[in-house]
């Protein structure tokens, strides 16, 4: 069994649907990503044994398999796409790592790349012959008394949790302003005239106060808005690091567990748990964490559920100020988490959840 380590992570900016990004299909927006997340590992394309990013919204065609070829990949990698949902992008990791620990493979890039822009229409078939019927999302699960809306998802959480709203928007604004302050040069590869997370703006709380309310105590501020972008790491085997000119981070371990489906937004703190279990840690031991914002009072949960130290969490800000391109989120998490970890040392943990009460949780470290 080997051990794993994530030698390099990069992203694109994020931006919201019809955005900055719009234009670029799922190959243009990850293929320059991966690319180049290769060469900064001081690894070339013919090293790679694997590709796997999550993707939620692109209606089939391994989306894995055309950007590793659009990457300059060989031939022979087949590559895989997984449709976790917003967990996707962070499974990539877990499942990237488990091929590397087993012997299956030596180098796997892991990621997710998702465009809300350019995203399929979706229809069903009628059987009896009838005109398709447009849906929006598929169920998550086959009972649709427990198959809420996100945002109504959201709304039984902050009553169940009892997470005022001024509480999330307070999120939301710190969000903003944490992101505003970040210097992301180094993990963010531009695209089409894009440098830099286009949402992040000066959220203010009177701002917030007077966003459109969409249930609820959520609103408009402080819940993730739809968006377009990717994110790779780069997973390698002890034997490759070590002839790497930098060594990169220890993959120390990573999860998904299913929890209830009508609570989504804290599935992560039983993985997170799980997680400190499996690894002999506590939330004491991190440096940063890295948690999901799909909306401010998830995060919130997450971190009260999980026991961790809101100081650390987020430190350049979350999804709330960026966007959520479902299944890329858990990817950027943890390409933000191996830079914030570079910087700061210790261990760093990234968790995400997704509709039908699932909750994934991965862990880095210096060694």
């Amino acid at each position: 069994m080997s051990g794993v380590r994530v030698v390099s992570a990069l992203r694109t900016p994020v931006a919201p649907r019809g955005g900055g990004l719009a234009r670029l299909d799922l190959d243009a927006l990850c293929a320059p990503v991966l690319a180049k997340a290769i060469r900064e590992a001081g690894l070339g394309v013919e090293d790679v044994d694997e590709v796997v990013l999550g993707n939620a919204l692109g209606a089939g065609g391994n989306p894995a398999r055309r950007v590793a070829l659009a990457a300059g990949l060989p031939e022979r990698v087949a590559g895989l796409t997984l449709d976790r949902q917003c967990c996707g992008g962070l499974d990539a990791l877990v499942m990237g790592a488990a091929l590397i620990a087993s012997g299956q493979a030596e180098v796997v890039a892991a990621g997710g790349v998702e465009s809300y822009s350019r995203r399929p229409l979706r229809l069903r078939t009628d059987p009896d012959g009838g005109p398709p019927v447009a849906y929006d999302r598929p169920p998550f699960t086959p009972w649709p008394d427990r198959d809420p809306e996100m945002d109504e998802a959201a709304e039984a959480l902050a009553r169940s949790w009892n997470i005022a709203r001024a509480a999330q928007d307070a999120w939301a604004v710190d969000s903003h302003r944490k992101a505003r302050m970040a210097e992301m040069r180094g993990e963010v590869v531009p695209l089409a005239g894009v440098e830099r997370d286009t949402f992040t703006r000066d959220l203010t709380p009177r701002l917030a106060a007077r966003a459109p309310g969409l249930v609820g105590s959520i609103t408009a501020a402080n819940a993730a808005v739809a968006a377009d972008g990717a994110a790779v790491c780069l997973l390698v085997s002890d034997r490759v690091a070590a002839r790497l000119p930098d060594p990169g981070l220890a993959y120390r371990g990573g999860i998904t567990l299913g929890a209830r489906p009508d609570l989504p937004g804290v599935a992560p703190v039983e993985a997170i748990r799980a997680l400190f279990d499996r690894t002999g840690t506590t939330p004491a031991d991190l440096s940063v964490a890295e948690v999901m914002e799909a909306y401010a009072v998830q995060a919130i949960a997450c971190v009260e559920g999980a026991g961790l130290d809101p100081a650390i969490v987020n430190p350049g800000g979350g999804g709330l100020a960026r966007g959520h391109p479902v299944g890329a989120s858990g990817a950027i998490n943890a390409v933000r988490l191996w830079h914030e970890v570079k910087r700061r040392g210790g261990t760093g943990l990234a968790a995400i959840a997704a509709a039908g009460g699932l909750g994934t949780a991965v862990m880095l470290s210096v060694r």
